[in-house]
């Protein structure tokens, strides 16, 4: 590919110069008839000007008016001068009409030589095009062709450019986040295989034992009330260490199996909101959506920038997808040292049971219909403000639906 690539430009660069070259010849051909044009016309002047000295003398030339004539000044045979002439003889003396052709050429030169300049500067262009943007941008190619396959071990090479330098180190960041968290995929699968094997085993024991107590009583073996009782009992308590496990196993299922690094730091609250506005007025003008960002103060929070970034995004992409699309506005409020970033939209609301478990992970409200989902934006954003010392918070009003990110005043 980035041979076929670069023989690509290869051929764009030769039509270019090609093109150029076959630009410059036909403008000096033109030029050159011109310049045929001009030394006719600078003969016929000179001609003419020597038959008018002849006729009338010298002093009947207006030199000025003159193009190609210079001077005209009395002349003696050996007499030496800078310019070409002619002699004309009048009143028994000589004089010599001094002209300049060559001054002619000039626009050819100047023209010439500034094409000359703009062909230079064109060839360093391209070397630069070619070295600084098609090169890497080949390379670059490749490298998602790579990630594309899933071969997320290959190192992506840093580029100094500063077209593509930073872009280039982005995606080698976003190759070994994807890296690491195929990593962490795997190793949660062979955790949760380990998990299920382990629990299996566990299960078995109690099971066991229930059934030999229940095929004890079937058969009639205990012949008092009080081994009976006994058998219940422990029947219960097997039952109790299977309820345990059952619990064990939701609450695994509910803990953070999701990896989210957090660099806490100051940062601007207008930084992040601008980035916000910026991606979501343009995208919601166009599902037709009314945006409204309240007035606030340019607070200094205590967070990780990019991901509070991630956090408004996952809350507002909830807003588009079940909202009614008629409105999504952000509002501010401060509470003691706290600021409360709030985010509404109008449309159905989660009923009261549904507010309670929306930060859960794989939890999906009763509203969401036939909308495709995951269940784990809310479930993120929680646990994202809580690694940033913040919380997360929803409430119902009566026009809509509310989501309020509190994070720490610095």
């Amino acid at each position: 590919m980035l041979l076929s690539d670069m023989k690509g430009f290869s051929k764009i660069r030769f039509w270019i110069i090609a093109a150029f070259i076959t630009i410059a010849l036909i403008g000096n051909v033109i030029m050159f008839s011109k310049f045929n044009e001009w030394s006719t016309l600078y003969r016929v002047e000179v001609k003419r000007t020597a038959m008018q000295v002849e006729e009338n003398g010298p002093s009947s030339i207006d030199l000025e008016a003159c193009e190609y004539v210079s001077a005209i000044t009395e002349f003696e045979p050996g007499m030496y001068l800078n310019n070409d002439y002619v002699v004309a003889s009048y009143d028994d003396k000589l004089y010599a009409v001094e002209y300049s052709p060559q001054s002619s050429m000039s626009p050819i030169f100047i023209t010439d030589a500034i094409l000359l300049l703009f062909f230079v500067f064109l060839l360093i262009a391209l070397f630069l095009i070619d070295k600084k943007i098609v090169r890497p941008f080949n390379s670059m190619s490749d490298m998602t062709v790579d990630l594309a396959k899933g071969n997320l071990s290959k190192p992506i090479k840093a580029e100094k450019s500063k077209i593509f330098g930073k872009f280039l180190w982005g995606m080698d960041m976003l190759r070994e986040n994807l890296e690491a968290s195929k990593k962490r995929e795997l190793d949660y699968q062979k955790e949760k295989k380990t998990m299920i094997l382990s629990l299996s085993h566990d299960i078995k024991t109690p099971l066991s034992a229930i059934e030999l107590y229940t095929k004890a009583l079937e058969d009639g073996l205990y012949d008092s009330k009080e081994q009976r009782c006994e058998a219940l009992q422990g029947i219960l308590r097997n039952v109790n260490d299977i309820k345990n496990y059952a619990g064990e196993i939701n609450k695994l299922s509910r803990d953070d199996f999701l990896k989210l690094d957090v660099n806490v730091k100051e940062a601007y609250l207008d930084d992040v909101i601008s980035d916000i506005e910026i991606y979501y007025k343009e995208k919601l003008s166009v599902l037709h959506t009314e945006f409204h960002i309240e007035e606030h103060d340019n607070s200094l929070l205590v967070c990780d920038p990019d991901r509070l970034i991630e956090v408004l995004q996952n809350i507002i992409e909830n807003a588009i997808k079940y909202g009614d699309g008629k409105k999504i506005a952000i509002s501010f409020d401060d509470e003691e040292d706290c600021k409360l970033i709030s985010v509404f939209n109008t449309g159905i609301a989660p009923d009261d049971t549904d507010t309670e478990n929306l930060f859960d992970s794989f939890y999906r409200g009763k509203n969401v219909g036939n909308v495709p989902g995951s269940g784990l934006g809310l479930y993120i954003c929680k646990n994202l403000l809580r690694k940033m010392n913040g919380d997360v918070f929803c409430s119902r009003s009566k026009e809509g639906f509310v989501v309020t990110a509190v994070l720490k005043k610095a």
